[in-house]
């Protein structure tokens, strides 16, 4: 699979889409501050959230774009980034360095695609179990680099830790659904999945240290090839799947009592307005897809710095209002280099 990587213009809006023949992806380097509002009053709430709908692609169409189905203004009061002015030299190098970015982290993920294409072509649940053993392994290593930060007393970031822990909670159970599948049943697989993780722990470790927009772009890349793969295949065994029952487990974290962590990794989405209804397998696939499409808006938010926001928080936040909104601060640095920097200098 050859990989392409377009930056159009460092578009406000990026769109990812993993095709078969490439993979092209856009990314905003604008660090503006974001506009929350808040829930409180029922007429905003009703007025800006839009449910989303999960489509399943065409048989005749060659691509697979979260976008289309899942659009990025769902939580009320975000205001969309405007393009940053791009003419001066410190611009320009910041576009190329992210262009150079995205560039490796598109060749990487073909890499791993192909190796999983030539694995695991006629084994599906088997290729399902490595790739969320493999899928949540970034967001337990964005949390160890955080948690270090704190120690030094650089960032206190309490919002990203949250929803990082959110991410890989949604992650373990898509994985215990895999294994409760039959995924991890051969012990070639159970080998491949968990060295994979550990080499990728400490990839994403020295990427998040250096380059926490690189990280979380690598991630997003990740994150949309799970998302074409399980619609793909919700495309292809529909019809089984319906027939089939759904895993305990996925009823449970679906349709449980408590689904504050399953709300917080969705920042692009308020509090309460997802709530799946499992009745076979292939709603727990549909979920599981649309998941993958939730990771990928929150992991195209962190790559702007500072821009992320626990939904809860926006909540809870007792200083806003409807007129004026929540400001989000700005990070403090952005990699351990700013971090030693500032520092020093303060």
């Amino acid at each position: 699979m050859a990989a392409t990587v377009a930056i159009s213009g460092i578009s406000p809006r990026p769109l990812i889409a993993l095709r078969r023949s490439r993979a092209a992806v856009s990314y905003s380097t604008s660090h503006r501050l974001l506009l929350h509002r808040p829930l409180s009053s029922p007429r905003l709430l009703f007025r800006n959230i839009h449910r989303v709908q999960a489509t399943i692609l065409q048989d005749d169409e060659e691509k697979v774009v979260v976008e289309e189905s899942f659009k990025a203004e769902t939580f009320p009061g975000k205001v969309p980034l405007e393009e940053p002015n791009m003419s001066s030299s410190t611009s320009a190098l910041e576009a190329w360095i992210i262009k150079l970015e995205q560039g490796v982290n598109v060749f990487l993920t073909d890499s791993v695609i192909k190796i999983l294409d030539t694995l695991y072509r006629d084994r599906t649940y088997p290729r399902f179990f490595v790739l969320e053993t493999i899928a949540r392994v970034p967001y337990f290593a964005f949390m160890s680099v955080l948690h270090m930060y704190e120690t030094f007393g650089w960032w206190r970031r309490a919002d990203y830790l949250k929803v990082h822990f959110a991410e890989s909670w949604n992650e373990m159970h898509h994985l215990l659904i895999m294994e409760e599948l039959g995924g991890n049943s051969w012990w070639f697989d159970r080998f491949l999945a968990q060295h994979i993780a550990t080499f990728y722990y400490f990839m994403t470790v020295f990427l998040y240290i250096i380059s926490p927009r690189m990280a979380y772009h690598f991630s997003e890349c990740v994150e949309s090839h799970a998302y074409e793969t399980y619609d793909k295949f919700l495309k292809a065994s529909g019809e089984e799947l319906k027939n089939s029952p759904a895993p305990d487990i996925a009823v449970k974290y679906y349709t449980g009592s408590d689904l504050y962590l399953f709300d917080e990794f969705q920042t692009a989405r308020a509090p309460n307005t997802r709530r799946p209804t499992i009745e076979n397998l292939y709603d727990v696939f549909v979920n599981i897809r649309d998941d993958e499409a939730e990771h990928c808006k929150t992991m195209r938010a962190c790559q702007t710095l500072g821009s992320l926001r626990s939904p809860h928080s926006i909540l809870e936040d007792d200083d806003c209002n409807e007129e004026s909104g929540c400001v989000v601060p700005e990070a403090h640095c952005e990699g351990i280099v700013d971090c030693i920097k500032k520092s020093i200098t303060n």
